[in-house]
Formats: structure tokens, sequence, C-alpha cells
């Protein structure tokens, strides 16, 4: 039997995902969890065939609890579900150790085929993820400021970007304020930026928000 985990913080989101999957799979045993805190306690106390998780989840984040996940259990497929344009993300989780990377406006028999092909070891890349993932290497050399930044540079980027302050960021990362501090220093300096109006701007210019 097939054991599946969702998560997602939308419970609407959710429930489509599972009838999905269970039209799809109907022997498969499907559970849902609200964040990515959920997530990684329900990987750690059961075992699963697939992890499918939203990118952009209260707390944590899809991506940092990807990495945490791929620690923890290197073989277990997990594919990442997200509002957001592929071209800004997919190589992001997919460098993270994701099995593939799903736009939620997806057809629903492309999560099937997403799901039977992660389950047989392999990656599950659209075409347009293909054909950036060939294009790549010849792009570093021009690549945006953003793609230098770490997964955790990149998230309180996002944060600053949606006009999280300092002490806001800390709280739902679980960090310190002089941690945050750090990074956005960090960030402002990897991205030549003075203030955080610069970075919202930018955020809406690369579509990060």
């Amino acid at each position: 039997m097939i054991r599946i985990l969702i998560a997602d913080d939308h419970s609407i989101v959710r429930r489509g995902l599972r009838q999905i999957l269970q039209e799809g799979f109907p022997t498969a045993a499907i559970e849902e969890v609200p964040d990515a805190e959920a997530m990684i306690k329900a990987i750690i106390q059961a075992e699963w065939d697939v992890v499918i998780s939203d990118l952009s989840m209260p707390g944590r984040s899809g991506l940092e609890a990807l990495q945490q996940i791929k620690q923890l259990y290197p073989r277990l497929p997990v594919l990442i579900l997200s509002i957001h344009p592929e071209e800004q993300y997919a190589l992001r989780v997919l460098k993270a150790g994701a099995s593939g990377y799903l736009s939620k406006d997806m057809a629903p028999d492309e999560l099937v085929n997403a799901v039977h092909r992660v389950m047989l070891g392999k990656k599950y890349i659209t075409a347009s993820i293909a054909e950036k993932l060939t294009s790549v290497l010849d792009q570093d050399s021009n690549k945006p400021p953003h793609e230098s930044l770490s997964d955790r540079e990149f998230s309180v980027l996002k944060l600053l970007a949606s006009g999280k302050s300092v002490s806001e960021i800390a709280e739902s990362l679980y960090l310190s304020v002089t941690t945050v501090s750090t990074y956005r220093a960090r960030i402002m300096a990897k991205m030549g930026m003075k203030n955080n109006a610069d970075l919202t701007l930018y955020a809406i210019e690369y579509k990060l928000l």
C-alpha cells in the first residue's frame, strides 16, 4: 500500500490534492498536515513513499523543511508545490533535493504522473524546467543577484520584502533577532541594496512575492 503525506496550510488545497491522489491511487493511505513542523514530525514517526509539500507555509518554509528531510531521509521523494513561477523557484528546490516542482494550477493527471515517476526513483521535470537546466551553466555569469543567496538568506529576503520586521521574522523562523539582522546585512551586501524598500521593489520585479 502506498503511503502519501500532504503538507499545505490551506485545508481546501489539501482536500483537493487528496481527492486527485485518491482517484489516481485508490488503495493509497493519504494523510494531511498543515505546516512544516507537523510534516517533519509525521515523517519521523512513520514511513512514507512520497511527500507532497507546499513551498510557502507559516513558520518554516517548505524549502527549509526539505533540507532537513533530505538530511534525515535522503531517499524519500519530495514533490514541492507552489503558486510561484517555476522559473524563480524550480531550480532552487531541485538543487535542495526535491524530486520535482509542480505549479498549483497543474492538471490533475500531472500530479498523478509526477507521483508515479518519483516513486520509480526519477525526477519529475517539466519541459520548461528541463530547458532551463540545459542553459543554466551558460547563464551563471548573468544570473540575478538573489540566486547567489543561501536558502536561509532567500527565505529572509522574501519576508523582508513582504514588509516583515526583523523581530517578526525572528519569531516566524525561530531565530534570534541578532541572527536575522546578520542575515539581512548579508543579503544587502550580496545584492547591493540599501534598504528594505529596495528589496521589495526587487522582489516584485522578479516575481518573488
